[in-house]
């Protein structure tokens, strides 16, 4: 073949290669949004049980393509303290598995259908109106390229059989260490064990490479996956850090185990090679051998060492310890950047930081108004360093809702941002009454000022009031359904507390007019009364921000 001929193929076979990389994110995309809040259910539903947690990061995986991007969501979790090591070593296992679903696809001969789910799925996203016909679209559409790239990327491969470099360079590759080492660092660079297999399958298609040449190239690769974890996990806890390197250790470890085997068996006739032609839908077809291999070592990699995690993660303790500071941080717990690759995983998230966000607002009040009443200033000092907490963490959901609104989300969860965007404000202005409330007590300590015992059983009964609104607001919000009893109960404490702040203004007028309490005094009080009783409506707005789908026919009730 002349010069001009292969620079033609090397060009052709990289936009094949581009086809099939774009395919393969777009199909993965439209797979993930799809799912949407099924993937979220699943997630949450991750117990310290080791099968469960390996068949969640199966589905998960199988469910978005992508064993990379169910490694960062892992260590994202871990570093926002939704799961420990122990429970995320068992989604990484199951992650691995569920990542040679595209393999297995791609070993399917389906060329003469690849058109037309290509046609479709563009069909779709163009005339579609609804976001999850569109994603449906958006997967048919990946899928075909995924092929129509593979495809391109074989026929061009052809070239190479000519080239005795190539060639020397190929056989080569069945030296373990050097097939080893290769599929690591190729895989490490392409960030996709999918994405290398798929590749290496093209190669296999075109006749440049044969099963032996691939073996230990396979190996390596799924310890290369092992990649886009340690990168999630830059900048991350500890804890996220142990769960990166555990996953480096099982695949390591079990790439050389099976290489052993693999060289021990070459020995006898069970040879991986034999083995796989002598299975009648694999002989002679090297891209489908590729994919058994790969399949084949995902599974037993799991069956190996799943059971002896416990063991892996104390060698992993050993390696890197865990960490000994332990002091609290103005941070926050559950938000992630690495998240925001799984959108529906990004909004349950703003939901967690959320319901922290109103526990603190909630427990700040409780603090400021013991500090009013027992007149405590260490209580104040700790309100005042709660609050700064709470205005951070404001800005950082609010800066973190309007990532994920300029992302591909689904409506239910574009209008779940919106009432949490709604939610944190009111929280907010709850964390600024309470500091309000210890500015009041400040006066009360500086000046000495003490009310008489009427005044003060007002103020507890408001309190008593306001202390309800709070928690059945935030038992509402934070469950994001309507609970009728408690709708209710909200609605009528409201209300009461409305109306007894009317009739405890009256009563002080009448106690200052009889010279019982000083103008000073009656400042603070009728201040005291404003501020809890807008209290009390910020409490009633957060019951009631749930999107309005959820919220029946109480909705134009509760409105305020």
């Amino acid at each position: 073949m002349d010069t001009y001929g292969i620079i033609l193929n090397v060009i052709m076979a990289l936009g094949g290669l581009g086809l099939f990389l774009i395919g393969m994110k777009y199909m993965g995309e439209g797979l993930e949004l799809a799912a949407g809040s099924k993937l979220r259910v699943m997630l949450q539903k991750i117990t310290s049980n080791k099968f469960i947690a390996m068949m969640v990061g199966l589905l998960v995986t199988a469910v978005i393509q992508s064993s990379s991007a169910t490694d960062a969501m892992v260590v994202g979790f871990v570093n926002a303290g939704l799961m420990d090591i122990y429970q995320s070593i068992g989604i990484l296992f199951g992650s691995k598995i569920g990542t040679t679903a595209t393999s297995l696809l791609l070993s399917i001969d389906i060329k003469a259908f690849v058109p037309i789910f290509t046609f479709v799925g563009a069909a779709v996203i163009t005339f579609a109106k609804k976001n999850n016909y569109r994603y449906y679209g958006q997967i048919a559409a990946g899928f075909g390229i995924l092929f129509m790239g593979m495809d391109i990327m074989s026929k061009n491969f052809d070239f190479l059989k000519e080239s005795q470099i190539f060639i020397n360079t190929v056989s080569a590759l069945s030296n373990p260490l050097l097939g080893l080492l290769v599929g690591m660092i190729f895989t490490g660079i392409m960030q996709s064990s999918s994405a290398s297999v798929g590749i290496l399958m093209a190669l296999g298609m075109s006749g440049v490479v044969s099963l032996s040449d691939c073996v230990y190239v396979i190996f390596g690769m799924n310890v290369g996956a092992c990649m886009p974890v340690f990168l999630s996990a830059a900048g991350a806890n500890r804890e996220s850090k142990q769960v990166a390197l555990s996953n480096f250790l099982t695949s390591l470890f079990a790439a050389l185990l099976f290489s052993g085997v693999v060289m021990v068996l070459d020995f006898t006739p069970f040879s991986v090679v034999k083995v796989a032609e002598s299975i009648p839908f694999l002989t002679g077809k090297t891209a489908a051998q590729i994919s058994a291999v790969h399949i084949a070592f995902n599974i037993a990699r799991t069956v190996v060492f799943l059971p002896l995690s416990g063991v892996i993660i104390k060698l992993t303790k050993l390696i890197l310890p865990d960490a000994d500071d332990d002091k609290e941080k103005m941070e926050t717990v559950y938000l992630d950047n690495r998240i925001l690759k799984t959108p529906p995983m990004a909004v349950l998230q703003v939901e967690n930081e959320c319901k922290r966000l109103g526990e603190l607002a909630r427990k700040n009040y409780h603090y400021a108004i013991k500090a009013f009443f027992e007149q405590d200033a260490h209580l104040i000092e700790k309100v005042q360093k709660n609050e700064k907490v709470i205005d951070y963490l404001t800005h950082e959901i609010t800066s973190y809702i309007v990532k994920i609104n300029g992302l591909d989300i689904v409506d239910s969860d574009r209008k779940t941002m919106g009432v949490m965007y709604s939610a944190i404000q009111d929280i907010e202005r709850i964390g600024d009454h309470a500091e309000n409330i210890t500015e009041h007590a400040k006066e009360m300590i500086d000046g000495k000022i003490h009310f008489s015992e009427e005044a003060n059983k007002e103020l507890h009964h408001l309190d008593n009031l306001v202390t309800m609104l709070i928690e059945d607001g935030l038992s509402l919000f934070n469950a994001q359904a309507l609970d009728f009893d408690i709708a209710k109960r909200v609605i009528e404490t409201e209300s009461s507390l409305d109306s007894y702040v009317k009739i405890y203004k009256f009563n002080h007028i009448g106690r200052m007019n009889s010279g019982i309490c000083s103008a000073e005094k009656g400042t603070i009080f009728l201040d005291m009364l404003t501020i809890l009783e807008r209290v009390g409506d910020h409490a009633n707005n957060v019951a009631f921000s749930i999107p309005r789908n959820k919220l029946g026919p109480i909705l134009n009730t509760s409105e305020t």
